[in-house]
Formats: C-alpha cells, structure tokens, sequence
C-alpha cells in the first residue's frame, strides 16, 4: 500500500474527531519560527509584540540578539520573514502607531548606573529615525489610542543577586510621559511622573513594570515589586493607587516530586506583570509574581482599588486537565500567568490571559467584566511573553520568548490564532468532567481496547506516580475518565519509564519499561492486573543486558501468546541502521529477535516508538528526534507477521523489510503548530481506525501541547 500523502484533508480530519462545537472560535493558523529572520543567530527570542495599523506587518523584541523583528503577515497562514534591525541595545518593548513604531531600548551600564533610549521606528523602512533618552532603564511602553502621548515604564530594575533581590535598590523608577505629533515624539516635552511612596511595600524604590492606555488617556501601572497597582492621567498626576493585595488558589500541587497531586493551598502576594484595561472602570492584571509573590492567580479590579474578580485556581486547573501543567514548577508558582490583554471580536469583549510555564492561553468572555468566562484554551510556543489582539482582521497573536537551542530543540516562535466560524482544534485530549482533578502528561504508549476504551502510559516523567489513562475516544476532545495507579505490594511502583502497554487478554496489561540502568531504571516487562497491580516482572536475558544502552523498549504487543518489543536505538551489538524487534513468549520463557532497518536521515537520530499488531501486520510508530522545520521522518510502518521469523539472540538476526503507509508530518502541521519531536503512541482499534497521540515531555522545556488524533482505517 503507498504512503498515504495528505494535505488539506489533514486538518479536516483532525477537526472532525476533537473539539467541542461553538459557533466561533480562535484557531491557530501558523507558527512562525523567529531563527527565519536570524538564521545565523545561535539565540532568538519573541517577547514583546505589536501591528501595523493595518495588520499586515508584525514587529517584536528580541532581546537575545539586540534587535528587533519584521514580520509579513498579509497571508496570516502563511508569515513571510522581513528580516531584523540592530537597536544598539536590550530592547524590552514596542508599540505601533499607524505605520511608526515605538521601541524601548534598555542601554543601562549596570543596575545603578541606568539608562534607556526610545527609538522611532520607520516600520515599512526598517530604519530608526529618531531616539529619546529616557534616563533609566525601561521596561513597558504603550501608545494612548489617539495617539497624542505614549508613556513608558521606567523600572530601573533591581539586581537579584544583591541582599537577595530585596527592596529597596536605587534609583527608583517613574513613568516617561511623551507627547506625540503626527507620529513625532516631543523628547524636550517629556513628563517625568513619579510614583514614589505610594505603595506599602519599599514606597521609596517603586519599579514600574506595565503600563495600559485606555480612551480616555489614563494611564494604568503595575509596580510589581511592590505589589501596587497605579492610574495616571496624561499630565502624570495620580488618579488612584492601591495594593494589589494577596490571593489564595486551593487544591494546587506545591512539591517538586514527580507526581501530580492537588491537595494544597497558597496564599500569595499578587505581584502583578502586565496589565491591561477591560473597559473605562476596569483593570485585568497577570499576577505572575516576582519577589515575595505569585498566587497562580489573574484578576479585574475596579478603578478605584475594588477587587471585583479573581480566578483562583480556576485557569491552573483547566490547564491541569488539558496536560499542559508544569510539574516542575510545582514548588515555585505554578502554571505562572504573566501576560494579559483585553479586545473585542465581533460583539464580544474578550480578556486573552497567558500562562508562561503552562505555554497556554485563557480566552475569556469578558462580557461581565466581573465574572469572566472561560471560554478557550489554545496551545502556544514555550513562554508566552507578548500577546496582541488585531480584531479587524479577526487575528490573535502571541510571541514566545522561549528558545532552546539550534540543535533540533523547540525555537522561540510567533504564532498567528483566526477568529472563525469553525470547532475548537485544541484540546484534543482532556482530564475534564472526572470526579477528582486529574493531571496528566507525557503520553508514552497506548493500546485500544475491547470495550472501545483507550489506555495510555505516561513515562518516568511522573516516576513517582506511574499510571495507566482510560480515555473515552467517542467524546469531543477525547476524555480520560479513570487513572489507574500502577503499585507494587500496594505502594506507588518505583523505578518506572513506562513506554509501551498492550492487553494480556485476561483483563489486564502488560507494560514494557524502556530502561535507563544509571538511574535505577531496569529494562524489563511487567505483568498488571486491572486494578494496576504489578503482578510479574520479567527481566532481560544476560546476552542481552550485556549490549544494552538507555534507548530501550518503546512499544510493545502481543501476537499469539508472544510479546513483541520495539528496541528504540541501536544497542551494543547491532549495526548501525539497525534495530531490534524482540519476541519474548511468557509461557516458555524464550527470547528471540529480528532487526529492522531504521530509514535514512541526515540530523540527529531515527528510532522506533510504538508497536501494534493488527489484522496480520506490525505496525511501527517511526520517527527522528528533530521539531519544527528540522523534522523529516515522522512515519507508520509495517512488517507482515507471516514475513517474521525472528532467530535465537547471540546471533544472526534477519531483516525485515518494513513498509511505509503513513506519513505522519501532514498531520502534525495540520492545526497551525510547528511539528512535535515525539509521536510516542499507537492505538489500533477493531475497525482500524488509528490513534495517535504526541509525548509532551510532562512540560519540560515543551510548550505541553499534547496531539491525539484519529486516522481513518486504511
């Protein structure tokens, strides 16, 4: 059978089977990997993003390289690099008014001697035509809608390493007050508006963070250290200031241990990162925390210093359910929300809120600016730092700051969401409606089974809390609805890498570890009743052990009485290009092998990820270890059990010769992201319909999006 080739067809497929109908949603169109306007940089980062006036052309920050970037976005799906400008310094933020950016530019010596420049910028000429010392270093700028002023926040930000970042550390910030001209900024005009001894925490060293412009000229400012939050006029004078105060999230998880469980409770001081205006008598703020802060919390407050709503632990747990929460950040703040904007799409006001850790984006109606409603969540890039709303073409677009390398890991990226008369794409896989929170992630292996279930592993990512997921396929997204806890004499099983599982026929499973021996991690199978009880552990044989390596079993299936492993990469006794299928008969104890020969590439490696039987074939997840632009073997394979004559280990093993059906990269593409490194997991059901599901890494340097889709039986 040929490799099925797919391209529009892709997406609609996707979009049938996940989603939950709504007359109009937010998808995701297209990610732009940054590194395209800096192909020779090692770094690059997206932080700070603005449009053109008539949301064509994107200009961002990036702080990494000292420069700011163009983008074309005249076809949304399809963004074109413009290339990238030298700022001679940090830039940390950029406005647009019309076709003329406003760029911040940080130039301080160190964090006393501080200092700043605001450069005008001829967007379609890609060129600075002019610059303002601000006298300190700056941090957010914003453009009044009538464009008559710009104000920026001066932070004069504090040295973390000095008395342990504790305040006060001098020079204290201000507010740069601008007036604008027909795009002309009045340097000589400036206003210097001082917010000294407002707050209750270190009044004598406020450091402003963001500032928001409303229609009326007024300016909101978040004084995160100090916990305070401030409205000026356009003459810099003080029209109300209050604490931000503390917030209170319950039943989150607060320990670092690999496992994720919501028993806790924290209050924190809010400390507020960005905030925005929702309406002329309401702030929205991002209460991402710096300091003594970080309550995993966002909120509105009123003009006057009344808190009208605050989400507790409402977002943290609708990102829990959809996979995208950051054990690793248990112990600090959590899914940590940084960035806020307000809009209005169509007849709708909306508050779009980003969790940096979480690399996820809270759409909210905001129709009621005192009990918003959630009403999405989209996948983003890792760290969404800058989020902008251009709601005359119907677009959202978020920068991600986050960039891990050029060796094949994730790029920093912008990414393009359309406002459309379509279902929701994203979530395609979901914890929600389950009587207790249940967190999940690094989907590792997966088998379909008799009762039109799914069961799915994670790996050693949640080492101490090993589980097997029973996902209802039938619902729109796919849901779990049990977590069932793999244990050992009754404790949580320790040592785990769980990377494939397949039915034993008896109601239980079997669950092949891949193996990682300088961590304690056996290679070995394990037998589980239904309850998740180990009831057998089989270990390798010596003449295997002897060659091993930590790419272990990724798969495993069973075929007449006899299991079948995939070996993930070569071990010690293979040749290059060649990989081991196992065969292990639990009745006889007999170990056999056949290799198979991994596909061609040209960067990193190629390995095995998943093993199914069905209807007289092996099929075989296979696949680089390359993402985004990099990646070119993401594939289904297929070996005819008839052609397997696997030969006793130690020595000649035949070749099968593997078939190529379905080329998974299509697919990948399909709902706007860039392409996922790990397509872990297989699942063929009754009627051949295929699932495949994607391993997010348990949101360790990955943005956390998980995909879990349905092909149609060939």
């Amino acid at each position: 059978m040929p490799t099925r080739l797919l391209a529009s067809s892709a997406l609609a497929l996707i979009l049938a089977t996940p989603g939950f109908a709504q007359e109009m949603n937010f998808n995701r169109i297209a990610a732009f990997p940054v590194a395209r306007n800096l192909p020779e940089a090692e770094e690059t980062s997206a932080e700070i993003i603005a449009a053109t006036e008539d949301g064509l052309t994107l200009v961002y920050t990036d702080s990494p390289s000292g420069s700011v970037g163009f983008i074309d976005i005249t076809d949304p799906a399809a963004p074109a690099p413009l290339g990238a400008l030298d700022v001679a310094g940090e830039p940390t933020s950029v406005a647009i008014a019309g076709t003329t950016g406003y760029v911040a530019v940080n130039t301080s010596a160190d964090y006393v001697t501080t200092g700043g420049a605001l450069l005008t910028l001829d967007v379609a000429g890609r060129a600075i035509t002019a610059s303002c010392d601000l006298g300190g270093q700056p941090d957010s700028v914003a453009i009044a809608p009538d464009q008559s002023f710009l104000a920026v926040a001066i932070e004069n930000e504090r040295d973390e390493e000095l008395n342990d970042g504790a305040l006060p550390q001098m020079p204290a910030g201000y507010v740069a007050i601008l007036p604008l001209t027909d795009g002309t900024v009045d340097c000589a005009a400036m206003i210097r508006a001082e917010v000294t001894g407002l707050a209750d925490i270190a009044p004598e060293d406020p450091e402003p963070e963001f500032v928001s412009i409303n229609a009326a000229g007024e300016i909101a400012l978040t004084l995160q250290e100090n916990n305070h939050i401030v409205i000026l006029d356009r003459t810099g004078a003080v029209l109300s200031h209050f604490s931000a105060g503390e917030a209170t999230a319950e039943n989150v998880d607060t320990v670092k241990d690999g496992q994720l469980v919501f028993d806790q409770s924290v209050t924190r001081l809010r400390e507020p990162d960005a905030i925005t205006w929702v309406d002329a008598g309401h702030v929205a703020i991002a209460n991402e925390g710096d300091w003594n802060g970080g309550s995993r919390t966002w909120s509105v407050f009123n003009r006057d210093g009344t808190l009208v709503y605050d989400s507790g632990s409402s977002l943290e747990h609708a990102i829990v359910e959809i996979g995208h929460y950051p054990e690793g950040r248990s112990g600090k703040k959590g899914v940590e929300l940084e960035s806020v904007t307000a809009a209005t799409f169509g007849e709708t006001p909306m508050i779009f809120v980003g969790s940096e850790r979480g690399s996820v984006i809270g759409v909210y109606d905001a129709t009621d600016p005192a009990a918003p409603v959630l009403r999405q969540l989209l996948p983003s890039g890792i760290g969404p730092e800058g989020l902008l709303a251009i709601p005359s073409r119907g677009l959202f677009v978020t920068a991600n700051e986050s960039d891990l390398g050029a060796d094949g890991a994730a790029r920093s990226h912008v990414m393009v969401y359309e406002w459309q008369e379509a279902p929701a794409a994203y979530p395609q896989l979901t914890s929600a409606g389950m009587d207790q929170l249940t967190g999940w992630g690094a989907i590792s292996g997966m088998v379909a089974g008799e009762d039109g279930m799914l069961y799915a592993i994670s790996d050693s990512v949640y080492g101490a809390q090993p589980t097997i997921f029973v996902i209802d396929p039938s619902q729109q997204p796919a849901r779990i609805v049990q977590a069932i806890r793999v244990t050992r004499d009754g404790a949580p099983a320790a040592h785990m890498d769980m990377e494939g599982i397949t039915l034993d026929g008896q109601g239980g499973f079997w669950v092949a570890n891949e193996g990682r021996t300088d961590r304690e991690i056996p290679h070995a199978l394990y037998h589980v009743d239904a309850s998740g009880a180990i009831t057998e552990e089989v270990t390798l044989p010596d003449a295997l052990l002897a060659q091993e390596r930590r790419f272990g079993f990724e798969g495993v299936t069973m075929v007449d009485g006899t299991l079948w492993m995939a070996v993930q990469r070569e071990w010690g006794d293979d040749p290059e290009g060649m990989v081991k299928l196992l065969a292990y008969t639990p009745a006889t104890g007999d170990w056999a092998a056949v290799h198979y020969p991994l596909a061609a590439h040209e960067r990193g490696w190629v390995g095995l990820s998943e093993i199914v039987a069905h209807e007289g074939y092996l099929y075989i997840v296979e696949r680089d270890n390359q993402l985004g632009d990099l990646a070119a073997i993401k594939q289904i394979t297929r070996v005819a059990l008839a052609d397997l004559q696997p030969a006793p280990l130690g020595g000649a093993l035949p070749v099968v010769t593997p078939e190529v059906v379905v080329d998974l990269l299509p697919y990948l593409t399909a709902t706007g992201g860039y392409v996922l490194d790990k397509v872990e997991s297989l699942a063929i059901t009754a009627d051949g319909t295929m699932w495949i599901a994607t391993d997010n890494d348990g949101v360790d340097d990955h943005s956390g999006e998980t995909m879990f889709f349905a092909l149609p039986p060939m």
